[in-house]
């Protein structure tokens, strides 16, 4: 019986770190190029052929996993002074906190089925088709629910169509989106 070579991976850790430490010289950095080539030989394992030398497999990766970071690296600015971040601005992440905050508020307000039909179809993506076979009911109850859900939460949050809602994730502006048709 053949062992599986995803076994092996872990035996190297402790060499692959010290390989890693002698290109990097920087702790951190050697664990992040050790992490990112397990990642790629774990979801390339199909390409190791068992029988060969799984060790040599993996520094293989870990070499090429250093040289394309360095090569990424030597396109990057460095700014260690702050020079060029200090022009950058952007607006303050408070603002969207807010706006989520009064969205949960909302949300939570609505009755359990238009929830569930807002995040099945606004923020799942489902077509109302697979909203409806999901939740048991017609398209016609589904299509409701979303319609009824949205303009309950214009009111609640006092927004209206030409306002910008600044949520902070894309599962909320699936929600609130009304751009999506109801026909």
């Amino acid at each position: 019986m053949t062992a599986d070579p995803k076994d092996e991976l872990v035996t190297h850790l402790g060499a692959m770190r010290a390989f890693a430490m002698s290109l990097t010289r920087n702790a951190a950095l050697a664990d992040d190029i050790v992490q990112d080539a397990l990642v790629k030989a774990w979801s390339n394992i199909g390409s190791f052929q068992p029988g060969t030398n799984m060790r040599a497999w993996l520094f293989t990766i870990l070499r090429n996993t250093y040289y394309s970071h360095h090569r990424k690296r030597k396109r990057e600015v460095e700014d260690t002074e702050g020079e060029m971040s200090a022009g950058l601005a952007q607006k303050p992440d408070h603002d969207g906190r807010l706006q989520m905050r009064d969205f949960n508020t909302a949300f939570g307000e609505l009755p359990e089925e238009q929830r569930e039909a807002l995040v099945l179809v606004g923020a799942g993506g489902f077509s109302y088709e697979e909203a409806a076979e999901t939740c048991g009911v017609a398209v016609g109850t589904i299509k409701s629910r979303v319609n009824r859900g949205r303009a309950r939460l214009i009111a609640l949050m006092d927004i209206s169509e030409d306002d910008t809602l600044e949520v902070t994730d894309a599962v909320t502006q699936g929600i609130v989106t009304m751009n999506q048709s109801i026909a």
